[in-house]
């Protein structure tokens, strides 16, 4: 009995470690993207069954590729429009979720699908993916319905390292407040504290994660350049994806006086403004009402309802799969 269970121990171990090395393996041949980027082209929701209407947007990143987005008038009075770059998964299709509550509210949106998500041509690379993020800011700043002096910036996963590097670069004029929501500092230390939470990965995480992944364009490289911007991180507590550290340390890297910090008990990645938070939503609306100031825009700004995309227009930019 005792030779079986050491020679069953041994299989164990043996398998653990095999894992180990074909997770390692993986690692370095699909580099950040296989991590980082998992776009797809599926549809999953439309702005009109959230009774929205919708703008379908193209526009181009610095290297010419074509990125599509959506432009949601806010519901009057309208206060500022939010620039949401959503997180490393599907498209705006689905992320569209996560902000369709905020026109109600006043708040116009502009969201956008990054290079080789949904209908934006090319692949995403980081250094691409930042570029787009440019675009789309420079993008809202041109719009004749947007006044750009009360723009919102919001991150979610992913989405919020992206938006800390292309506000860096877009300049920070008219942005009254930064929001990220389950983002991190660093590429390389969100690798690092994953393997460190797994008992078998946790005597590994510095050689996999320093000697695999690239820190480039980090975003806390990039807070400096955004102190005069005040910063909200929003993090949940039982975040398993990106971990709840990594709020922490993009709270503490940021240089700014005016930043804050929301920790929200028993919440997992990027659920804390859904409807089983819903109390969090009225909290952010009254931390964005105080950034961007009382006065509702000026008149000259007010948002085009168009015709055509709006509520019961069916989505019709792709062919759709079956919903998810």
């Amino acid at each position: 009995m005792r030779h079986g269970r050491e020679t069953g121990g041994r299989a164990a171990r043996t398998g653990a470690l095999a894992a180990l090395l074909a997770l390692a393996v993986l690692l370095a041949l699909g580099g950040c993207n296989s991590l980082f980027y998992h776009p797809d082209q599926r549809i999953y929701f439309s702005p009109a069954q959230f009774g929205l209407w919708h703008e379908e947007v193209s526009f181009r990143s610095a290297d010419g590729t074509r990125l599509r987005g959506w432009f949601l008038p806010a519901r009057p009075p309208v206060k500022g429009t939010v620039v949401h770059f959503h997180g490393n998964a599907a498209n705006i299709t689905n992320h569209v979720v996560a902000v369709r509550w905020l026109p109600l509210r006043g708040y116009s949106v502009f969201t956008f699908d990054y290079r080789g998500y949904g209908e934006s041509e090319g692949s995403p690379s980081r250094a691409g993916v930042l570029a787009d993020g440019v675009a789309a800011i420079d993008h809202v700043r041109g719009r004749r319905d947007v006044d750009p002096d009360k723009l919102i910036v919001f991150g979610q996963s992913l989405g919020g390292a992206v938006a800390i590097g292309a506000l860096a670069r877009a300049g920070t004029r008219g942005v009254k407040a930064l929001v990220v929501e389950g983002a991190f500092a660093s590429y390389r230390e969100t690798v690092r504290l994953l393997l460190d939470a797994g008992w078998l990965t946790w005597p590994f995480q510095y050689p996999l994660a320093y000697g695999l992944f690239s820190d480039d364009l980090r975003p806390a490289d990039d807070l400096p350049r955004l102190a005069e911007v005040p910063l909200l991180v929003v993090h949940g507590t039982h975040d398993r994806t990106v971990l709840p550290e990594n709020g922490r340390q993009l709270y503490v890297a940021f240089p700014g006086r005016d930043k804050t910090l929301w920790e929200v008990p028993g919440a997992a990645h990027m659920g804390i403004f859904g409807p089983a938070y819903g109390p969090w939503r009225d909290r952010l609306l009254d931390y964005l009402d105080a950034k961007v100031g009382a006065a509702p825009v000026s008149e000259r700004y007010k948002p085009r309802y168009l015709p055509g995309p709006g509520p019961g227009t069916p989505l019709r930019w792709r062919q759709p799969a079956t919903p998810r």
